[in-house]
């Protein structure tokens, strides 16, 4: 493998800041981590990326290496034309940025296209940059299209080896194969090097897993905040009025749809109640419900990612 320190650059101005907030904070900092592409239903991660950079200060603190690590031509970036000549272009980037929530509280930010090539050494690079920046926890989120109504709560599966953090939630999977990202994979190497990881996948309707569900997103945030302390309201104030407004414009949309539609999100929640009513005696299979198998939810994954593939 070649060096993993020459995927990334320290901006030394960045690391600086880095180098005091960790004075004041002797525990270490957490590391939020998401990258756009191959999975992420309903936008999940993406909204929460780009709420918290709109709504919060920040600096960069390393760069990743883009023209080395994203291919161009699965993913092209995009340049502006104007009458007779190129004007701009949108550079990618994979960065690290120091951000300060509500109460001026430091943590990091990992964000950016998924890398398309080289991820067990993008893997060690983050891991580099984990140790180098003293991070104590280092939590990713996304959402993965489920067999669930969107007139219900949004449910999440927590992942990594500090799910103790999201009390309250069971897994819905015994044990699937999925195709995998990146994102995966670093929390993968981060356990296997004893690094504490914790995953949050939000539950997105699969009817509407490739629209932009912020209600997705907000449960995200709300089950991050939660376990790391970050205070985070304003992210939280835009994606709930996002999150009214999207719900009642699918409310709108289901009224003026078809029957098959109506039906359809009418028998996911009686199959939700169903299965929370269970849950609630204790006793999973109290009701006779057709629940989707392990088999059929990891076919609509893999038809989601298809299909997200598909349009890059």
């Amino acid at each position: 493998m070649l060096d993993p320190q020459d995927l990334y650059a320290w901006e030394p101005k960045g690391l600086a800041a880095v180098d005091m907030a960790l004075a004041q904070e002797s525990a270490g900092l957490v590391m939020l981590y998401h990258f756009d592409g191959y999975i992420d239903a309903g936008e999940t991660g993406e909204q929460i990326v780009e709420t918290l950079l709109d709504s919060l200060p920040h600096q960069v603190v390393a760069r990743f290496d883009h023209d080395r690590l994203v291919d161009y031509r699965a993913r092209r970036p995009l340049l502006t034309f104007r009458r007779d000549r190129w004007t701009a272009y949108e550079t990618p980037a994979i960065e690290v940025r120091l951000v300060q929530d509500a109460t001026g509280a430091p943590f990091l930010l990992l964000s950016g296209p998924e890398p398309d090539v080289e991820w067990e050494r993008f893997a060690v690079a983050v891991r580099q940059v984990v140790e180098r920046l003293g991070v104590r926890l280092s939590v990713n989120f996304h959402g993965i299209p489920m067999g669930v109504p969107h007139t219900r709560p949004v449910g999440l599966t927590p992942h990594g080896n500090r799910t103790d953090l999201v009390p309250g939630h069971r897994s819905p999977f015994d044990e699937a194969q999925v195709p995998g990202s990146a994102e995966a994979l670093v929390e993968y190497r981060l356990m296997e090097a004893g690094h504490d990881v914790l995953g949050v996948a939000a539950h997105v309707p699969h009817y509407i897993a490739r629209s932009s569900y912020p209600d997705a997103a907000l449960t995200a945030v709300e089950a991050v905040t939660a376990a790391t302390g970050l205070v985070l309201p304003s992210v939280a104030h835009t994606l709930r009025t996002q999150a009214q407004l999207t719900q009642t414009e699918i409310e709108r949309q289901i009224g003026e749809g078809d029957e098959e539609l109506v039906a359809l999100v009418q028998g996911l929640e009686h199959q939700y109640d169903a299965v929370a009513g269970a849950e609630t005696r204790g006793n999973l299979v109290a009701e006779p419900v057709d629940l989707p198998s392990a088999d059929e939810l990891g076919r609509e994954f893999e038809r989601f990612l298809a299909e997200r593939e598909g349009d890059l």
